[in-house]
């Protein structure tokens, strides 16, 4: 078994289920009382959220660098960035840690591709909905993607980081993401990404019509079946 390396703490809550799901898809493979080896770094979120507001994007690759290393230092085999908008600093990673790394992006392509969707929404970040280092790894695979109007954008980031990363599950939030969500079906989306790691928290595939590609289980999933090749 390989040892996992998580670069965590963006936020926490997500992370936690990082450490769920790699968890219980290690146990369904192996059965008994095996779990996965993983090692965690967990960054404090308040600092990277700083520099995400400043656009210091230079810095945010210094500081997650700085993590995959320490993990490279402790053993781990290959590396998981438990977030979507901090992918946007892979490079700098890559440039730091020879460890492979597992794109969070690549394995929600490959969902897509092997459920037959072609045209997706995505809501995330603001910073994962319009910038490029996200939407063009997915469109480089194929993929149409749709994202919210403007308003319908900042209303999904206010959620993300004024709720969803302080642990709070509104209900009226999941309307007005079903609202969205329900929006970019009738522009003709054949699924939905919930690409931050924080939006199945709120958003499950019982609470819309179209189906549900939620990141944070793709990519866990993913890590562990990974470690155990």
């Amino acid at each position: 078994m390989k040892t996992i390396g998580l670069i965590g703490g963006m936020s926490w809550e997500s992370t936690a289920l990082y450490y769920r799901l790699i968890n219980e898809m290690t146990a369904r493979r192996l059965g008994g009382l095996h779990s996965a080896k993983i090692l965690l770094y967990s960054v404090d979120f308040e600092e990277v959220e700083r520099l995400q507001r400043a656009g210091d994007w230079e810095q945010c690759g210094v500081l997650l660098a700085d993590a995959a290393c320490r993990l490279e230092r402790g053993g781990a085999d290959f590396l998981v960035i438990c977030t979507n908008t901090m992918h946007k600093v892979e490079a700098r990673i890559r440039e730091a840690c020879a460890l492979p790394l597992l794109h969070i992006a690549d394995a929600t392509a490959d969902a897509l591709l092997a459920a037959g969707v072609r045209k997706t929404a995505l809501l995330g970040t603001v910073y994962t909905m319009t910038q490029a280092f996200y939407k063009d790894r997915l469109t480089a695979r194929g993929l149409e993607v749709l994202t919210p109007e403007a308003a319908d954008r900042e209303m999904v980031n206010g959620v993300i980081y004024n709720e969803l990363c302080r642990g709070v599950v509104s209900p009226a939030s999941r309307e007005r993401y079903r609202a969205v969500i329900e929006d970019l079906a009738r522009r003709g989306a054949e699924g939905v990404i919930l690409g931050c790691t924080e939006i199945g928290m709120l958003i499950s595939p019982e609470d819309v019509s179209l189906p549900v590609f939620d990141t944070t289980r793709i990519h866990a999933e993913r890590a562990a079946l990974l470690a155990l090749e």
